[in-house]
């Protein structure tokens, strides 16, 4: 199949989606206008009909959204969790193509093998298994063909499917929140980019023995070509009936690979998918992909330390300092204690100061009948806009809270948590996150 041949297909395909979003707000607004209520239900099926049909970077970011429960309903996360992110891989013609386009007509020369069958295929490219001249196992990432065009038809798409959800629920306005996964599906595109991020994750993690990064390869990286160093590892899901030291030393590890950037530098990992990520017998973490990389601002930082000693001490200004920190706007008493409910879900681990499971109240459905519940008081007072740079620190928070609960982990949250933020600084964090940054060419947020 030519680029061309796959881009013709896509445009078939937007047009296809398109017609199903104008057909269900046209179902939606006669079912208004004679006073047809559909259900709930329903219309989270035809969400994902819409969403679901895209098949490419989309759906990444609708699995994001799935995984931040308090920014659509229980129906729609429900529905949107169906996605699957990979695609079908594309076959050994498109790969020659692209490695000569991007390496040169001589680029097998540069390899001393170079597997035809995709190793794993995703959103936005596949991996293929490599060695260099010298014998070194690699992991090299060829992005599929014509994606930053399938992007901004993918995100033009997305935002009618909110402008779509925000006429039958207004809980939550998803404007920023669509600027936010613009930004970073963009720069997911740039492989350069990416093997930036990963240099300076090296560097942010050299300290943390039970995590691994791997290496990009000078001279065998392009925008659209990343090679790296090769990481063998296991799914963590063959670990989850291990003894309970391993899955412990396992849930630390993944706790370090997270936040020790975050508290430390200013940077997260906004991508915990199962993926993105392997185990090693000896319980610790190959961390991969870092395509989806955030940078925050030290008083960000700073406000979710706050918030933090706000649930822990119920001190109604702190919090309300630290939601006007992050950028929430018009914060009354009664939006506050809704989002406190979330607050007090997300911080409850990290408040008491003893080994415990990660969740003692019923886990993911626990928290996922506390997300309905603040869905359901925001919209009731005609909800609210959270700022861009919730939504990756949400996700991580959640997508970190499943991997613990499904390894039944039972550490001291609490201490690790102290560990990284007793000494913090925001000013030191300034200076250290600068120079850092400065020093891999990465621009601050």
């Amino acid at each position: 199949m030519s680029e061309a041949d796959n881009l013709s297909g896509r445009v078939k395909r937007y047009a296809r989606v398109g017609a199903k979003v104008g057909g269900f707000a046209a179902r939606r607004a006669s079912g208004r206008l004679f006073g047809m209520e559909q259900d709930r239900s329903g219309q989270a099926e035809a969400l994902h009909a819409i969403l679901g049909a895209l098949k490419g970077p989309l759906m990444k970011v609708a699995q994001i959204l799935a995984t931040v429960p308090d920014v659509l309903p229980e129906e729609f996360t429900a529905e949107l969790a169906k996605l699957q992110s990979n695609a079908p891989s594309m076959g050994w013609a498109f790969v020659k193509r692209r490695m000569t386009g991007e390496m040169g007509p001589d680029w097998q020369d540069k390899f001393k093998s170079f597997e035809q069958e995709a190793a794993r295929a995703a959103s936005l490219g596949q991996v293929h298994r490599a060695k260099d001249p010298k014998g070194r196992e690699l992991a090299c990432k060829i992005q599929y063909p014509d994606m930053a065009s399938v992007v901004e038809a993918d995100l033009k798409q997305l935002k009618l499917a909110f402008a779509v959800y925000r006429r039958y629920d207004p809980a939550i306005d998803t404007s920023e929140i669509h600027v936010e996964l613009s930004e970073r599906l963009r720069e997911e595109l740039d492989y350069r980019r990416e093997a930036k991020n990963m240099r300076l994750f090296s560097e942010m993690l050299k300290a943390e023995k039970g995590v691994h990064v791997p290496s990009p390869v000078e001279g065998l990286c392009t925008e659209r070509l990343l090679s790296m160093s090769w990481l063998e590892g296991e799914p963590l899901m063959q670990f989850v009936d291990g003894p309970l030291e391993d899955r412990n030393a396992l849930a630390r590890n993944m706790f370090q690979a997270w936040y020790v950037p975050f508290y430390n530098y200013g940077v997260i990992h906004g991508d915990p998918h199962l993926g993105n990520y392997s185990v090693r017998p000896d319980a610790s973490v190959n961390l991969m992909d870092f395509g989806c990389v955030r940078v925050f601002k030290p008083s960000f930082v700073g406000g979710v330390i706050n918030l933090y000693k706000a649930i822990r001490d119920d001190d109604m200004d702190l919090a309300v300092h630290a939601y006007e920190t992050w950028g929430f706007e018009e914060m009354d008493r009664e939006v506050i204690d809704i989002l406190n409910q979330w607050a007090r879900f997300l911080y409850a681990p990290l408040l008491e100061d003893r080994v415990k499971p990660i969740q003692d109240d019923g886990g993911v459905m626990f928290g996922a009948g506390v997300a309905a519940k603040v869905h359901r008081e925001l919209r009731e007072i005609g909800g609210v806009t959270p700022p861009r740079e919730f939504v990756l620190m949400d996700r991580a928070a959640i997508g970190l809270g499943s991997v613990f609960t499904h390894l039944k982990a039972e550490i001291n949250w609490h201490r690790m948590f102290h560990d990284l933020v007793d000494d913090f600084d925001e000013t030191k964090l300034a200076k250290r996150q600068k120079k850092t940054l400065a020093s891999f060419d990465i621009p601050l947020s």
